[in-house]
């Protein structure tokens, strides 16, 4: 992780970012996502604040938490320490985490609209879309987590911290959860409960969203 990252991990101003480990898209068409909640067909982006949740292989089960405006401190200390955002995975993730090779592509965020209540999480277009350019390596997954600032945790399975987090008051997001590791009759929740605090994290980094 010497340097960090040195990739693409954030957008610019006025863009959004796709990531992928694909590097041969040329034109992202719209379409059902095998987890999405909608019927309706989109290309799908992510902007400044919600990059870090796509740091990651794309099929990695992860648990992102942050502090929320009605977070208690008893929560913060037990769930983030020092640490302003949280992300956990399971150890059996690391191997993949460190050497799988993800990219970036650039998006106009002029075509893209806000998804998600009752705050975005997503960024979302109806029609065809062409990147601004080549993607990029966003390079070290690791090493853009620690250049964010962001606390990476390691897990034997992430079962039983889900149930925890999601009883907790501290904002939170599960993804690609149905990967995970399940025993002692431990399940995960489709999608956390309507009320959970899963659209609103806490910017890591000094750069403004969009």
């Amino acid at each position: 992780m010497a340097g960090y990252c040195s990739g693409l991990t954030r957008p610019a101003r006025g863009e959004v970012l796709h990531f992928s480990e694909d590097p041969s898209i040329t034109v992202f068409e719209p379409h059902v996502a095998a987890t999405a909640r909608q019927a309706e067909p989109y290309v799908w982006a992510v902007d400044f604040d919600h990059s870090p949740s796509y740091w990651f292989p794309r099929d990695c089960p992860r648990i992102l938490t942050w502090a929320s405006t009605t977070t208690t401190q008893a929560d913060r200390d037990r769930f983030l320490g020092r640490s302003s955002r949280v992300h956990a995975i399971e150890y059996r993730w690391l191997q993949r985490m460190e050497s799988v090779v993800l990219y970036a592509y650039r998006f106009s965020a002029s075509v893209f609209a806000p998804f998600g209540t009752p705050k975005p999480h997503a960024w979302v277009a109806t029609v065809p879309i062409r990147p601004l350019g080549p993607p990029r390596p966003v390079g070290s997954l690791l090493g853009a987590h620690a250049a964010a600032g962001i606390e990476l945790r390691l897990l034997a399975e992430l079962g039983p911290y889900w149930h925890e987090v999601i009883a907790s008051t501290v904002g939170y997001s599960g993804i690609r959860l149905r990967n995970a590791r399940i025993r002692n009759q431990i399940t995960f929740q489709a999608w956390p409960r309507p009320d959970c605090r899963c659209a609103s994290p806490k910017p890591s980094g000094a750069a403004p969203s969009l």
